[in-house]
């Protein structure tokens, strides 16, 4: 299997081990034909975020031990859903993003530029 590829054209990188995240749980935002919601963005969530996420339906903040999910604190890294990250982006509550650890897929849904505004990686713009 290739490595996979982030929006970067480099090497897809982990985004987040404790918790484990990726829709398959190997810590990076992997992706495949089971993955319909496409988990693919690596954001670094906050209190902003995660209440916009609740708010629609998606509660990551919430324990979920039956699953083996802690729940998310502001800080945590997550790979959420394209759809989701654009959804808080036009709404003014994107999480800050690591470019390295976002798959290209995400570039299907949301442009580089975008994606750029929000990046914690040291090669991007500074957040606004």
């Amino acid at each position: 299997m290739d490595p996979s590829t982030n929006v970067l054209g480099g090497k897809l990188v982990p985004c987040g081990t404790t918790p484990r995240t990726g829709f398959y749980r190997d810590g990076c935002c992997n992706t495949g034909p089971e993955d319909a919601g496409r988990h693919t963005v690596c954001v670094e969530v906050n209190a902003a975020f995660l209440a916009f996420s609740r708010a629609h339906g998606n509660d990551l903040s919430t324990p979920r031990p039956e699953h083996g999910f802690p729940g998310l604190r502001p800080g945590d890294r997550w790979c959420v859903c394209a759809e989701r990250w654009r959804q808080a982006f036009v709404a003014g509550f994107a999480a800050p993003i690591v470019l390295a650890a976002t798959h290209a897929a995400t570039l299907d849904v949301v442009g580089l530029d975008d994606l750029k505004r929000y990046a914690l990686d040291a090669e991007a713009p500074e957040r606004p």
